[in-house]
Formats: C-alpha cells, structure tokens, sequence
C-alpha cells in the first residue's frame, strides 16, 4: 500500500523540533511534523494550586488552542469561559502525558505551564503538541537547573505521541488531514521511552475493528514513537 503523498504505510511525515523559537520562555519549540506546525512553550510560576498547597511538591497544567488561520477556514478564537469541547480535551491530555513522566518533588511548589498554540493544522495536531512540549519542558527544567532551583532532576522518561488508524483497509501512521478525514479506524497513541501507555485513544469511525487489527496498529504506532524519541534526543543535542 502506498499512500496518497507516497509515504509506506509506516512512515512518518518530516519531523522537526525547532527550539528556542521564541525569546521570553525558558522552553521554546516549533514542532513540525510534516506540515502540521504547532509552537509549544513552557514557563513556570512560583506557587501550587489550592490542593497542593503546604506540601513540599510542584505541579505541571497545559492548554491548548488552534489560531484563527491553522485551518482553511478561519477558526473562531477561544475566549475566556469559551473553549471548545476540543481543545479542553486536547489540554487535559498534554497535560496528563507530561504529568506521567514528573517527579515533582524535586520542583518545589512551583507550577509549570506548558501551551500548546497551533499554527498550521494539517492531521496529528494533539501528538505533535504532546512530542514538542517533552522537547520544550526539558529545556525549561535545564533552565532551572541551571538557575539551581531543582533539588534534583525531575523528568523520569521521555514522552511522545504519534496517531495511528485504518485507511483503505491498511494500518499507517502520523495520518494527515486528508486520512484521518477518511480513516475507518482512529488512534492516538502515548507512550513513555520505557515503551509503557500513557494513553490509548481510538474509535471505529465505520465497521468495528479486530483485536489483531489493534495489536497490529500498536506494533506500528509504537515503532513511529521511538523514531519520534530519536528526533527528540538529536534536537536536544543540537
């Protein structure tokens, strides 16, 4: 099977993590993958929500939005008490991803924000968010290190996302606009560098799906992660 921009069924689009992309966050990253295009920064404040308050421990919250031109038709801004059912999702998974991978005993009582802003929307909106913002969260926590204000290194793994489904019938992965817009079978896949779940997102869009037809979209989903771990580490050591 050969796909529709000639990719094989388990190829991925054109990675990229472009860091230091903006000035005033510590973590600053462009993440591309192929031509969806979404800028993930992570900044921290001093203080805990109220639920953490007085126990020694920081915390990590993301959001997430589309900007009006990421899509061909202009998409309506989110505004304050407006958010759509989408991007409230989207931000809860980020923010549970990179929760999944933080010691955050070592942070003290600070919070960590992590948003998610997408530029251009091309398929894979939400595993390009979750793989840049690992990248853009290491860069923040190198940059408390540096300013001493860790009493130890809090991320315990790598996290990276990818989508995998159904299309014609075949598995592939990293779906584009036009895919997932035809897939029979949709997943997102979340997954920590000792290869254990995080998240598990998929629905049959058509005809139900078999549990050989799901471990085979697993095998492949988790063999995009780990060439997405390898861009994460080669950006970071650039």
């Amino acid at each position: 099977m050969t796909r529709h921009d000639g990719r094989q069924p388990g190829e991925m689009r054109p990675i990229a993590f472009h860091r230091g992309f903006t000035r005033n966050a510590p973590g600053s990253v462009l993440a591309c993958f192929g031509e969806t295009r979404v800028l993930c920064t992570a900044m921290v404040t001093d203080g805990v929500p109220s639920f953490l308050q007085g126990k020694g421990r920081g915390w990590l919250t993301a959001e997430y939005s589309m900007l009006p031109s990421s899509t061909h038709t202009r998409k309506v801004r989110d505004r304050a008490g407006r958010v759509d059912g989408r991007s409230v999702e989207i931000q809860r998974l980020v923010g549970r991803s990179l929760r999944a991978v933080m010691d955050f005993k070592q942070t003290g009582e600070r919070t960590i924000w992590i948003d998610c802003d997408v530029v251009q929307a091309d398929g894979g909106t939400r595993t390009t968010a979750i793989s840049g913002a690992w990248v853009a969260l290491s860069d923040l926590l190198a940059d408390m290190d540096r300013r001493r204000v860790l009493r130890a290194w809090p991320l315990v793994s790598q996290v990276a996302a990818v989508s995998v489904g159904r299309v014609e019938s075949g598995v592939v992965c990293d779906l584009d606009y036009q895919e997932d817009s035809n897939a029979e079978v949709d997943f997102n896949l979340v997954m920590t560098g000792e290869g254990e779940f995080i998240e598990v997102q998929g629905s049959a869009e058509g005809a139900p799906f078999s549990r050989a037809a799901l471990d085979e979209m697993l095998v492949v989903g988790e063999e995009a992660i780990r060439r997405i771990f390898a861009a994460q580490k080669a950006a970071l050591a650039g």
